[in-house]
Protein backbone atom coordinates (compact mmCIF):
# COMPACT_ATOMS: atom_id res chain seq x y z
CA UNK A 1 0.00 0.00 0.00
CA UNK A 2 2.05 3.11 -1.20
CA UNK A 3 1.67 6.59 -0.05
CA UNK A 4 0.24 7.90 -2.91
CA UNK A 5 -2.77 5.42 -3.10
CA UNK A 6 -3.49 6.62 0.49
CA UNK A 7 -3.23 10.97 -0.13
CA UNK A 8 -5.11 10.83 -3.12
CA UNK A 9 -8.05 12.62 -2.90
CA UNK A 10 -10.43 13.94 -5.69
CA UNK A 11 -9.66 17.05 -6.61
CA UNK A 12 -12.41 19.89 -5.65
CA UNK A 13 -14.58 22.41 -7.78
CA UNK A 14 -13.93 25.32 -4.92
CA UNK A 15 -10.58 25.81 -3.50
CA UNK A 16 -10.95 25.59 0.29
CA UNK A 17 -9.10 27.19 3.01
CA UNK A 18 -8.93 24.40 5.56
CA UNK A 19 -5.74 22.98 3.87
CA UNK A 20 -3.94 22.25 7.29
CA UNK A 21 -7.03 20.42 8.73
CA UNK A 22 -8.09 18.12 6.21
CA UNK A 23 -4.42 17.19 5.95
CA UNK A 24 -4.95 16.37 9.70
CA UNK A 25 -7.69 14.56 9.59
CA UNK A 26 -6.01 12.21 6.56
CA UNK A 27 -3.53 11.72 8.18
CA UNK A 28 -5.06 9.92 11.48
CA UNK A 29 -7.33 7.94 9.12
CA UNK A 30 -3.71 6.88 7.08
CA UNK A 31 -2.66 6.52 10.98
CA UNK A 32 -5.39 3.82 11.41
CA UNK A 33 -5.31 1.92 8.13
CA UNK A 34 -1.45 1.60 8.74
CA UNK A 35 -2.29 -0.24 11.76
CA UNK A 36 -4.11 -3.03 10.28
CA UNK A 37 -1.21 -3.58 7.36
CA UNK A 38 -1.03 -7.38 6.81
CA UNK A 39 2.65 -7.05 6.72
CA UNK A 40 2.65 -5.65 10.25
CA UNK A 41 -0.28 -7.81 11.84
CA UNK A 42 0.37 -11.33 10.24
CA UNK A 43 3.98 -11.95 11.12
CA UNK A 44 3.82 -12.13 14.77
CA UNK A 45 1.49 -14.94 14.74
CA UNK A 46 2.67 -17.17 12.26
CA UNK A 47 3.92 -20.45 13.83
CA UNK A 48 7.29 -21.00 14.65
CA UNK A 49 9.93 -23.09 12.89
CA UNK A 50 9.47 -25.66 16.05
CA UNK A 51 5.31 -25.49 15.52
CA UNK A 52 4.95 -26.26 12.01
CA UNK A 53 3.53 -29.53 10.54
CA UNK A 54 4.83 -32.58 10.00
CA UNK A 55 3.32 -33.03 6.91
CA UNK A 56 1.63 -29.79 4.67
CA UNK A 57 0.58 -26.69 4.98
CA UNK A 58 -2.54 -25.38 3.22
CA UNK A 59 -3.45 -21.68 3.24
CA UNK A 60 -6.87 -20.96 2.33
CA UNK A 61 -8.98 -17.20 3.22
CA UNK A 62 -11.50 -14.74 2.38
CA UNK A 63 -11.67 -10.54 2.80
CA UNK A 64 -10.51 -7.98 1.28
CA UNK A 65 -7.43 -8.18 3.18
CA UNK A 66 -6.78 -11.85 1.88
CA UNK A 67 -3.91 -11.90 -0.71
CA UNK A 68 -2.19 -9.16 1.45
CA UNK A 69 -2.70 -11.71 3.86
CA UNK A 70 -1.03 -14.72 2.05
CA UNK A 71 1.74 -12.49 0.75
CA UNK A 72 2.49 -11.81 4.48
CA UNK A 73 2.40 -15.32 4.97
CA UNK A 74 4.45 -16.01 1.83
CA UNK A 75 7.42 -13.50 2.96
CA UNK A 76 7.46 -14.54 6.70
CA UNK A 77 6.69 -18.48 6.24
CA UNK A 78 9.28 -20.51 8.78
CA UNK A 79 9.62 -23.33 6.61
CA UNK A 80 10.27 -24.85 3.22
CA UNK A 81 7.96 -22.95 0.75
CA UNK A 82 7.63 -26.00 -0.95
CA UNK A 83 5.29 -27.19 1.59
CA UNK A 84 2.75 -24.69 1.03
CA UNK A 85 0.12 -23.87 -1.42
CA UNK A 86 -3.26 -23.23 -1.57
CA UNK A 87 -6.34 -20.53 -2.56
CA UNK A 88 -7.56 -16.91 -1.21
CA UNK A 89 -10.37 -15.03 -2.45
CA UNK A 90 -10.62 -11.21 -2.40
CA UNK A 91 -12.65 -8.70 -3.73
CA UNK A 92 -11.96 -7.50 -7.33
CA UNK A 93 -8.83 -5.00 -7.40
CA UNK A 94 -7.65 -6.27 -4.01
CA UNK A 95 -5.36 -8.83 -5.35
CA UNK A 96 -1.56 -8.42 -5.01
CA UNK A 97 1.26 -10.75 -6.79
CA UNK A 98 1.87 -14.26 -4.74
CA UNK A 99 4.06 -16.94 -5.31
CA UNK A 100 2.36 -19.89 -3.60
CA UNK A 101 -0.97 -19.43 -3.14
CA UNK A 102 -3.46 -18.51 -5.73
CA UNK A 103 -5.23 -15.40 -5.24
CA UNK A 104 -9.04 -15.24 -7.04
CA UNK A 105 -10.73 -11.97 -7.29
CA UNK A 106 -15.00 -11.73 -7.32
CA UNK A 107 -17.47 -9.58 -6.49
CA UNK A 108 -18.67 -7.89 -2.96
CA UNK A 109 -21.06 -7.39 -1.37
CA UNK A 110 -23.22 -9.62 -4.02
CA UNK A 111 -21.30 -12.99 -4.51
CA UNK A 112 -20.82 -13.54 -8.55
CA UNK A 113 -20.18 -17.19 -9.64
CA UNK A 114 -16.40 -16.15 -9.12
CA UNK A 115 -16.93 -16.57 -6.19
CA UNK A 116 -19.14 -19.96 -6.53
CA UNK A 117 -15.93 -20.99 -8.18
CA UNK A 118 -13.29 -19.88 -5.12
CA UNK A 119 -15.52 -21.64 -2.26
CA UNK A 120 -15.84 -24.82 -4.36
CA UNK A 121 -12.33 -25.30 -4.86
CA UNK A 122 -11.50 -24.12 -0.96
CA UNK A 123 -13.76 -26.43 0.18
CA UNK A 124 -11.90 -29.08 -2.14
CA UNK A 125 -8.47 -27.82 -0.82
CA UNK A 126 -8.67 -28.66 2.90
CA UNK A 127 -10.33 -32.15 2.43
CA UNK A 128 -8.30 -35.51 2.39
CA UNK A 129 -5.69 -34.21 4.80
CA UNK A 130 -4.49 -35.80 7.99
CA UNK A 131 -3.53 -35.46 11.85
CA UNK A 132 -0.02 -34.10 10.23
CA UNK A 133 -1.01 -31.35 8.15
CA UNK A 134 -2.25 -27.85 9.19
CA UNK A 135 -4.98 -25.56 7.46
CA UNK A 136 -4.22 -21.90 7.75
CA UNK A 137 -7.39 -19.59 7.74
CA UNK A 138 -6.77 -16.01 6.74
CA UNK A 139 -9.73 -14.39 7.20
CA UNK A 140 -11.02 -10.39 7.16
CA UNK A 141 -14.12 -8.09 6.20
CA UNK A 142 -15.71 -8.92 3.16
CA UNK A 143 -15.29 -12.64 3.73
CA UNK A 144 -18.53 -13.65 3.91
CA UNK A 145 -19.68 -12.24 0.72
CA UNK A 146 -16.49 -13.36 -1.34
CA UNK A 147 -16.51 -16.88 0.34
CA UNK A 148 -19.66 -17.91 -1.73
CA UNK A 149 -20.38 -21.60 -1.42
CA UNK A 150 -24.09 -21.82 -0.73
CA UNK A 151 -25.46 -25.11 1.04
CA UNK A 152 -27.04 -28.07 -1.67
CA UNK A 153 -30.11 -26.73 -2.85
CA UNK A 154 -29.64 -23.13 -2.70
CA UNK A 155 -28.69 -21.74 -5.93
CA UNK A 156 -26.09 -18.75 -6.50
CA UNK A 157 -29.09 -16.45 -7.85
CA UNK A 158 -31.13 -16.73 -4.78
CA UNK A 159 -27.91 -16.49 -2.11
CA UNK A 160 -27.77 -13.31 -4.59
CA UNK A 161 -31.39 -11.85 -3.82
CA UNK A 162 -30.69 -12.58 0.10
CA UNK A 163 -27.62 -10.56 0.11
CA UNK A 164 -29.36 -7.96 -1.77
CA UNK A 165 -32.58 -7.15 -0.20
CA UNK A 166 -30.37 -7.11 3.20
CA UNK A 167 -28.02 -5.12 2.33
CA UNK A 168 -31.24 -2.42 1.53
CA UNK A 169 -32.81 -3.46 4.79
CA UNK A 170 -31.11 -2.00 7.54
CA UNK A 171 -29.89 -4.84 9.24
CA UNK A 172 -26.49 -5.11 11.03
CA UNK A 173 -23.28 -7.12 10.25
CA UNK A 174 -24.07 -9.62 13.11
CA UNK A 175 -27.98 -10.16 11.76
CA UNK A 176 -26.34 -10.48 8.08
CA UNK A 177 -23.97 -12.95 8.78
CA UNK A 178 -26.64 -14.89 11.42
CA UNK A 179 -28.49 -15.49 7.98
CA UNK A 180 -25.64 -16.00 5.84
CA UNK A 181 -23.85 -18.98 8.26
CA UNK A 182 -27.22 -20.87 7.64
CA UNK A 183 -27.29 -20.83 4.00
CA UNK A 184 -24.03 -22.14 3.57
CA UNK A 185 -21.39 -24.93 3.10
CA UNK A 186 -18.39 -23.11 4.46
CA UNK A 187 -19.46 -20.65 6.98
CA UNK A 188 -20.50 -21.14 10.73
CA UNK A 189 -18.09 -23.57 11.53
CA UNK A 190 -18.43 -25.64 8.30
CA UNK A 191 -14.99 -25.64 6.71
CA UNK A 192 -13.65 -26.47 9.96
CA UNK A 193 -16.01 -29.64 10.24
CA UNK A 194 -14.70 -30.20 5.92
CA UNK A 195 -10.85 -29.95 6.99
CA UNK A 196 -10.49 -32.60 10.12
CA UNK A 197 -8.72 -34.02 11.04
CA UNK A 198 -6.34 -31.77 9.78
CA UNK A 199 -4.85 -28.65 12.89
CA UNK A 200 -6.55 -25.77 12.02
CA UNK A 201 -4.87 -21.84 12.71
CA UNK A 202 -7.46 -19.30 11.94
CA UNK A 203 -5.86 -15.36 11.53
CA UNK A 204 -8.32 -13.09 11.52
CA UNK A 205 -8.68 -9.10 10.94
CA UNK A 206 -11.67 -7.76 12.56
CA UNK A 207 -14.31 -5.79 10.74
CA UNK A 208 -16.95 -5.83 13.26
CA UNK A 209 -17.76 -4.42 16.56
CA UNK A 210 -16.80 -6.96 19.73
CA UNK A 211 -13.88 -8.76 17.16
CA UNK A 212 -16.27 -11.88 17.62
CA UNK A 213 -14.81 -14.43 15.38
CA UNK A 214 -18.03 -16.22 14.79
CA UNK A 215 -18.95 -12.79 12.92
CA UNK A 216 -15.62 -12.46 11.21
CA UNK A 217 -16.37 -13.76 7.41
CA UNK A 218 -19.49 -15.48 9.15
CA UNK A 219 -16.76 -17.47 11.61
CA UNK A 220 -16.01 -20.60 8.98
CA UNK A 221 -13.74 -22.42 11.72
CA UNK A 222 -15.36 -21.75 15.07
CA UNK A 223 -18.73 -22.79 16.63
CA UNK A 224 -21.72 -20.50 15.98
CA UNK A 225 -24.20 -19.43 18.34
CA UNK A 226 -26.55 -18.78 16.52
CA UNK A 227 -29.48 -20.99 15.55
CA UNK A 228 -31.84 -21.69 12.45
CA UNK A 229 -34.92 -20.27 14.48
CA UNK A 230 -32.52 -17.29 14.96
CA UNK A 231 -32.09 -16.56 11.29
CA UNK A 232 -36.27 -17.08 10.32
CA UNK A 233 -36.60 -14.66 13.01
CA UNK A 234 -34.28 -11.85 10.95
CA UNK A 235 -35.65 -13.12 7.63
CA UNK A 236 -39.55 -12.53 9.11
CA UNK A 237 -37.67 -9.07 10.95
CA UNK A 238 -36.09 -7.58 7.62
CA UNK A 239 -39.15 -9.48 5.01
CA UNK A 240 -36.58 -11.29 3.30
CA UNK A 241 -38.14 -13.47 0.42
CA UNK A 242 -36.66 -16.99 0.07
CA UNK A 243 -37.50 -20.02 -1.99
CA UNK A 244 -39.81 -22.45 -0.20
CA UNK A 245 -37.69 -24.89 -0.58
CA UNK A 246 -35.28 -23.09 1.49
CA UNK A 247 -37.34 -21.70 3.99
CA UNK A 248 -38.11 -25.55 4.84
CA UNK A 249 -34.48 -26.00 5.14
CA UNK A 250 -34.24 -23.63 8.02
CA UNK A 251 -37.81 -24.39 9.49
CA UNK A 252 -36.55 -28.10 10.03
CA UNK A 253 -33.36 -27.65 11.57
CA UNK A 254 -31.35 -29.81 8.60
CA UNK A 255 -29.37 -26.24 8.08
CA UNK A 256 -27.91 -26.23 11.43
CA UNK A 257 -24.64 -25.33 12.19
CA UNK A 258 -21.82 -27.01 14.57
CA UNK A 259 -22.06 -24.51 17.66
CA UNK A 260 -19.23 -23.79 20.55
CA UNK A 261 -17.88 -26.42 22.24
CA UNK A 262 -18.54 -28.99 19.44
CA UNK A 263 -15.98 -31.53 19.78
CA UNK A 264 -15.30 -31.51 15.82
CA UNK A 265 -13.80 -28.51 16.11
CA UNK A 266 -11.11 -29.10 19.32
CA UNK A 267 -8.44 -28.85 16.56
CA UNK A 268 -9.56 -25.19 15.14
CA UNK A 269 -7.82 -22.33 16.93
CA UNK A 270 -8.31 -18.87 16.21
CA UNK A 271 -6.74 -15.67 16.60
CA UNK A 272 -7.67 -12.20 16.13
CA UNK A 273 -4.53 -9.92 14.67
CA UNK A 274 -5.96 -6.52 13.86
CA UNK A 275 -9.16 -4.69 15.52
CA UNK A 276 -10.97 -1.62 15.01
CA UNK A 277 -9.50 -0.66 18.47
CA UNK A 278 -6.26 -0.75 17.28
CA UNK A 279 -6.75 1.50 14.30
CA UNK A 280 -7.87 3.70 16.97
CA UNK A 281 -5.08 3.74 19.08
CA UNK A 282 -2.82 4.28 16.07
CA UNK A 283 -5.05 7.73 14.97
CA UNK A 284 -5.18 8.73 18.66
CA UNK A 285 -1.57 8.56 18.60
CA UNK A 286 -0.71 10.45 15.86
CA UNK A 287 -3.14 12.72 17.06
CA UNK A 288 -1.06 13.62 20.12
CA UNK A 289 2.05 13.44 18.35
CA UNK A 290 1.01 16.67 17.17
CA UNK A 291 0.08 18.51 19.48
CA UNK A 292 -3.84 17.30 19.63
CA UNK A 293 -5.92 16.13 22.61
CA UNK A 294 -8.05 13.11 21.38
CA UNK A 295 -10.87 11.38 22.82
CA UNK A 296 -11.89 7.46 21.83
CA UNK A 297 -15.60 7.32 22.21
CA UNK A 298 -15.31 3.40 21.08
CA UNK A 299 -15.07 0.46 18.04
CA UNK A 300 -18.88 -0.12 18.81
CA UNK A 301 -20.60 2.59 17.41
CA UNK A 302 -24.03 1.34 15.55
CA UNK A 303 -26.85 2.23 14.47
CA UNK A 304 -28.17 4.11 11.28
CA UNK A 305 -25.66 6.62 10.30
CA UNK A 306 -27.99 9.69 9.90
CA UNK A 307 -28.73 8.92 13.77
CA UNK A 308 -25.06 8.17 14.87
CA UNK A 309 -23.74 11.48 12.94
CA UNK A 310 -27.10 13.28 15.57
CA UNK A 311 -25.53 11.82 18.67
CA UNK A 312 -21.55 12.53 17.60
CA UNK A 313 -22.52 16.43 16.40
CA UNK A 314 -24.66 16.99 19.71
CA UNK A 315 -21.51 15.22 21.34
CA UNK A 316 -19.01 17.76 19.70
CA UNK A 317 -21.51 20.74 20.16
CA UNK A 318 -21.22 19.91 23.94
CA UNK A 319 -17.25 20.17 23.91
CA UNK A 320 -17.75 23.62 22.34
CA UNK A 321 -20.08 24.81 24.55
CA UNK A 322 -19.48 22.90 27.58
CA UNK A 323 -16.08 21.74 27.70
CA UNK A 324 -17.64 18.42 28.26
CA UNK A 325 -16.70 15.55 27.91
CA UNK A 326 -13.31 17.02 26.45
CA UNK A 327 -12.18 20.76 26.28
CA UNK A 328 -11.29 21.93 22.35
CA UNK A 329 -9.35 21.63 20.78
CA UNK A 330 -9.41 18.16 20.39
CA UNK A 331 -10.59 15.39 17.94
CA UNK A 332 -12.91 12.63 18.87
CA UNK A 333 -12.60 8.99 17.21
CA UNK A 334 -15.13 6.50 16.82
CA UNK A 335 -15.36 3.05 14.64
CA UNK A 336 -18.09 0.15 14.11
CA UNK A 337 -20.25 0.15 11.11
CA UNK A 338 -23.03 2.26 10.79
CA UNK A 339 -25.92 0.78 8.48
CA UNK A 340 -28.46 2.71 5.85
CA UNK A 341 -31.66 1.85 5.38
CA UNK A 342 -32.04 2.90 1.45
CA UNK A 343 -35.22 4.90 0.59
CA UNK A 344 -34.00 6.99 -1.97
CA UNK A 345 -32.35 6.59 -5.47
CA UNK A 346 -29.14 8.15 -5.05
CA UNK A 347 -25.79 6.73 -4.18
CA UNK A 348 -23.64 6.83 -1.07
CA UNK A 349 -22.24 4.24 1.22
CA UNK A 350 -22.53 4.50 4.84
CA UNK A 351 -19.81 6.79 5.84
CA UNK A 352 -20.72 9.51 3.19
CA UNK A 353 -23.94 9.26 4.73
CA UNK A 354 -22.92 10.20 8.23
CA UNK A 355 -20.53 12.46 7.17
CA UNK A 356 -23.40 13.89 4.77
CA UNK A 357 -25.73 14.65 8.36
CA UNK A 358 -23.43 14.98 10.72
CA UNK A 359 -23.00 18.30 8.62
CA UNK A 360 -26.61 19.51 8.91
CA UNK A 361 -26.19 18.25 12.52
CA UNK A 362 -23.01 20.78 13.20
CA UNK A 363 -24.96 23.43 11.22
CA UNK A 364 -22.27 25.02 10.10
CA UNK A 365 -20.45 25.05 13.24
CA UNK A 366 -17.39 27.41 13.30
CA UNK A 367 -15.13 24.93 14.64
CA UNK A 368 -15.86 21.40 12.97
CA UNK A 369 -14.07 19.33 10.67
CA UNK A 370 -15.02 15.56 10.09
CA UNK A 371 -13.56 12.41 8.05
CA UNK A 372 -15.42 9.47 7.91
CA UNK A 373 -13.90 6.51 5.53
CA UNK A 374 -13.76 2.42 5.29
CA UNK A 375 -10.16 0.89 6.13
CA UNK A 376 -10.73 -0.96 2.60
CA UNK A 377 -10.67 2.08 0.89
CA UNK A 378 -14.39 1.31 -0.59
CA UNK A 379 -17.92 2.98 1.28
CA UNK A 380 -20.38 0.52 0.39
CA UNK A 381 -19.80 -0.40 -3.49
CA UNK A 382 -18.57 3.67 -4.38
CA UNK A 383 -14.94 4.00 -5.58
CA UNK A 384 -14.23 6.10 -2.61
CA UNK A 385 -13.46 5.36 1.13
CA UNK A 386 -15.33 8.19 2.46
CA UNK A 387 -15.54 11.82 2.64
CA UNK A 388 -14.32 14.59 4.21
CA UNK A 389 -16.56 18.10 5.98
CA UNK A 390 -15.00 21.39 6.82
CA UNK A 391 -17.00 24.60 8.18
CA UNK A 392 -17.75 25.81 5.13
CA UNK A 393 -19.28 22.43 3.49
CA UNK A 394 -22.79 23.64 3.87
CA UNK A 395 -22.18 26.92 2.26
CA UNK A 396 -20.24 25.71 -0.33
CA UNK A 397 -23.06 23.38 -1.25
CA UNK A 398 -25.68 26.05 -1.05
CA UNK A 399 -23.49 28.53 -3.14
CA UNK A 400 -23.17 25.45 -5.90
CA UNK A 401 -27.29 24.95 -5.54
CA UNK A 402 -27.19 21.78 -3.57
CA UNK A 403 -29.76 20.84 -0.80
CA UNK A 404 -27.88 18.94 2.15
CA UNK A 405 -31.18 17.98 3.37
CA UNK A 406 -32.81 16.51 -0.41
CA UNK A 407 -29.72 14.84 -1.01
CA UNK A 408 -29.88 12.95 2.28
CA UNK A 409 -33.49 12.21 2.06
CA UNK A 410 -32.55 10.84 -1.61
CA UNK A 411 -29.43 8.74 -0.32
CA UNK A 412 -27.27 10.66 -2.28
CA UNK A 413 -24.35 11.04 -0.19
CA UNK A 414 -21.99 10.44 -2.77
CA UNK A 415 -23.28 13.02 -5.65
CA UNK A 416 -23.24 15.65 -2.79
CA UNK A 417 -19.62 15.26 -1.94
CA UNK A 418 -18.60 14.22 -5.79
CA UNK A 419 -20.05 17.67 -6.76
CA UNK A 420 -17.72 18.96 -3.80
CA UNK A 421 -14.84 17.32 -4.65
CA UNK A 422 -14.80 16.41 -0.90
CA UNK A 423 -14.86 12.88 -1.50
CA UNK A 424 -11.76 10.84 -0.51
CA UNK A 425 -10.49 8.19 -2.86
CA UNK A 426 -7.65 5.47 -1.72
CA UNK A 427 -7.83 2.80 -4.01
CA UNK A 428 -8.26 -0.30 -1.80
CA UNK A 429 -6.31 -0.36 0.59
CA UNK A 430 -5.98 -4.63 1.54
CA UNK A 431 -7.03 -4.27 4.94
CA UNK A 432 -10.07 -3.79 6.61
CA UNK A 433 -10.89 -2.96 10.28
CA UNK A 434 -14.45 -1.08 9.79
CA UNK A 435 -15.15 2.27 9.54
CA UNK A 436 -13.38 5.05 10.56
CA UNK A 437 -14.41 8.87 12.33
CA UNK A 438 -12.76 11.57 13.58
CA UNK A 439 -14.15 14.94 14.11
CA UNK A 440 -11.55 17.65 14.63
CA UNK A 441 -12.49 20.50 17.12
CA UNK A 442 -11.12 23.88 17.24
CA UNK A 443 -10.95 26.12 19.86
CA UNK A 444 -13.34 28.89 19.70
CA UNK A 445 -12.55 31.97 18.65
Amino acid sequence: MSNESLTRVTPSISVTPFVEQRSLLRTLFDAAVTAADPARCVPPHLPSAKELPRGRTVVVGAGKAAAAMARAVEKNWAGDLGKLSGLVVTRYGHGMPTERVEVIEAAHPTPDAAGLEAGRRIHELVQGLTEDDLVLVLLSGGGSALLAAPTPGISLYEKRSVTEQLLKSGADIHEVNCIRKHLSALKGGRLALAAAPARILTLAISDVTGDDLSVIASGPTVGDPTTCADALRLIERYRIDLSVSTRRMLESGDAETPKPGDPRLSRSTAKVIATPQFALQAAAQAARSRGLTPLLLGDRIEGEARDVARVLGGIAHSCVRHGHPIKAPCVLLSGGETTVTVRGKGRGGRNAEFLLALAIALDGGPQFHAIACDTDGIDGVEDNAGALINVDTLARARAAGLEPRAYLADNNAYGFFAALGDLVVTGPTRTNVNDFRAILIEQRS
